[in-house]
């Protein structure tokens, strides 16, 4: 009974210890990059346990990213943020939550990858939708997130101001078009998951503007014949940028595993798993092998048109911006 009892207490002890030696990472990021981390996480835990001798547990939390770092700001325990808004880092930043100078803590101003945003419409593009234009048409009705609370609604919004900007409009110009956009609009989604249920479970608008990577998505979760792509002229480059968030790091001791998470997106197979997922990978090499998932299109960049995302956020997402200033809430 004796012998028992202690071969019990013996494989306790050596389950609590393996617990203990087991760390635990939680990857906040924005709504439509779930799937896209859970691979991520399949490859990161053996690449780790093979590099380090550890064993690690990857968690993810996802929803419309600026949701997601106010949520970080109010107290969520996340050892990294993956966003798809460099804004939502930055006031992380501006809260002492992730080091100020986070954009030189990675290459590429710490953006593994980059996306664009483009048009799902329903089989067969019934309303033969193939350019911004056709978005403000009477009887269109257009699904997009709110750019108050998701990167992917902001970079919507800067993608079709830049629309009319780059074919040499005026900023008056730009503003008329993307109000009567907006007028298209029955109801802001939360976040790109959001966006997406509301078009195709709830049969919400002809059109869904979301990020490239939306597509692999969607043909896995609801099959491949649901929706039609369409690439519209002009985009816009959006940055998804990463960072360690220190004042988790700095309490739980996982500094060295959230560099190594992070690292690992730049990694080959990191951007091999992007690409498959229709996320723009930063390796040449990769997106050169990819170069059928990625159509070409006439990209430019928030810096470009907008000086910064930070500058965009003042001009046209504050409180009584410009968007404010186009958009009822219906």
């Amino acid at each position: 009974m004796k012998i028992k009892l202690f071969l019990a207490a013996a494989a306790l002890a050596a389950s609590g210890l393996a617990s203990a030696q087991t760390q635990t990472l939680l990857n906040v990021s924005y709504d439509v990059a779930r799937e896209f981390y859970k691979d991520v996480n399949a490859a990161f835990v053996p690449f780790y346990k093979k590099s380090t001798g550890k064993d690690v547990k990857i968690e993810q939390s996802h929803a419309g990213s600026s949701a997601q770092a106010r949520a970080v700001a109010d107290g969520l325990d996340a050892d990294v943020v993956t966003m798809n808004t460099t804004t939502d880092v930055e006031f992380l930043a501006d809260k002492g939550i992730v080091a100020k100078d986070w954009a030189k803590r990675f290459p590429d101003n710490a953006a593994p990858t980059t996306s664009t945003m483009l048009f799902l419409t329903r089989n067969g593009n019934p309303k033969g939708i193939k350019d911004w234009d056709d978005l403000v048409k009477p009887g269109v009705q257009v699904v997009v997130v709110n750019p108050k609370t998701g990167g992917n609604g902001r970079y919507a919004y800067l993608a079709a101001w830049g629309y009319v900007k780059k074919k040499g409009g005026t900023d008056a110009q730009a503003a008329d078009f993307v109000a009567r956009l907006y007028k298209n609009v029955p109801v802001l989604a939360r976040g790109g998951r959001d966006a997406t249920t509301a078009f195709l479970q709830r049969n919400t608008g002809d059109v869904l503007v979301t990020f490239e990577s939306e597509v692999v998505s969607v043909n896995n979760e609801f099959g491949a014949d649901k929706v039609d792509v369409v690439y519209p002229s002009i985009s816009i480059v959006a940055e998804n940028p990463v960072a360690v968030v220190e004042r988790t790091v700095a309490k739980k001791g996982t500094a060295d595993l959230a560099k190594a998470y992070l690292n690992f997106l730049y990694s080959e197979e990191g951007q091999e798993i992007a690409a498959r997922h229709s996320i723009r990978p930063r390796n040449a090499a990769v997106l050169k092998k990819y170069a059928g998932t990625f159509k070409p299109i006439k990209l430019f960049t928030v810096q470009e048109l907008y000086g910064s995302l930070s500058e965009a956020q003042k001009v046209h997402f504050s409180d009584g911006g410009q968007f404010d200033k186009i958009y009822t809430v219906k």
